[in-house]
């Protein structure tokens, strides 16, 4: 089972709408399928240039890891190498940071991710959680 653009991009909305409730850095998010591909993807107003990459590395990362960004930042710490060898072997498709977050159904079954950038990494990974919650799904951030 994949994510339905209807769920993706009711997903990138509810993202932005919790930054701006939080009044929080003009944010971008993007979500993709389990298979790493861009379902639905937003960046607000006021975004800096890269915000779209890094969301998607944030997401990729998370899926590739089968793990939540926070997880992955917490591993980077502690085996920095592996974590500069999965950076290389990615071809820089990979960001460590919170605010990926796997996507399941709640069978439990994988759907995609969702990655946010924007502000600081609580703020993106709280919106991404809010956002796949308030889509009946489940979110798996770390």
């Amino acid at each position: 089972m994949m994510i339905s653009l209807r769920q993706a991009s009711g997903i990138v909305d509810a993202v932005l709408e919790e930054g701006r409730r939080l009044n929080g850095a003009p944010l971008t998010a993007v979500v993709l399928d389990a298979g790493g591909h861009v379902v639905a993807s937003k960046r607000e107003d006021g975004g800096s240039l890269l915000r779209p990459q890094i969301a998607f590395a944030k997401a990729w990362g998370a899926l590739g890891m089968g793990v939540g960004s926070r997880s992955l930042a917490e591993r980077a710490v502690r085996v920095p190498a592996f974590f500069s060898a999965l950076n290389a072997v990615s071809e820089g498709r990979f960001v460590p940071v919170p605010g990926g977050v796997l996507i399941r159904d709640v069978g439990g079954r994988l759907l995609g991710a969702v990655g946010v950038s924007g502000d600081g990494p609580d703020h993106d990974e709280a919106c991404a959680v809010h956002a796949v919650e308030s889509c009946g799904l489940v979110a798996q951030p770390g």
